[in-house]
């Protein structure tokens, strides 16, 4: 399942605004500070993560809810990472694997691996902390 286009751009102007005042605090959740591409524009993104253990190292995964032909996405490949803040912690994130929710499953660790499990989507990012 992929959400609706629309609703990526509602939220882009409506929800993120909002979700930005607690989404580095909440559990679940995360923001991903990245640099436009093109524009060089700092970006604050509100996203909902998942501890992971990527190849030995401290990650996170987050389900793309709208699918892989996301901005902030292209953004983060483009730079080669970015700083995300969660728990009111930042840390920089690296080497943006995109892959299936199958296949990302494995990588995910912590109380709400049931919930990345559940959640209706088809594919995931994979980010590398350091």
């Amino acid at each position: 399942m992929q959400l609706p286009q629309w609703l990526a751009r509602f939220n882009r102007h409506v929800t993120n605004p909002i979700q930005r005042l607690w989404a580095g605090w909440a559990p679940t959740m995360g923001i991903l500070e990245h640099v436009g591409r093109r524009s060089g524009k700092p970006y604050r993104t509100p996203l909902t993560v998942f501890s992971a253990r990527i190849d030995g190292h401290d990650g996170v995964a987050i389900l793309l809810t709208y699918g892989p032909d996301r901005d902030w996405l292209k953004n983060l490949t483009a730079a080669g990472g970015g700083t995300m803040s969660r728990y009111g912690k930042s840390f920089r994130v690296t080497d943006p694997q995109v892959m299936s929710k199958a296949d990302a499953a494995s990588s995910v660790t912590g109380l709400t691996r049931w919930l990345f499990a559940v959640l209706p989507f088809e594919s995931a990012v994979l980010l590398r902390r350091g």
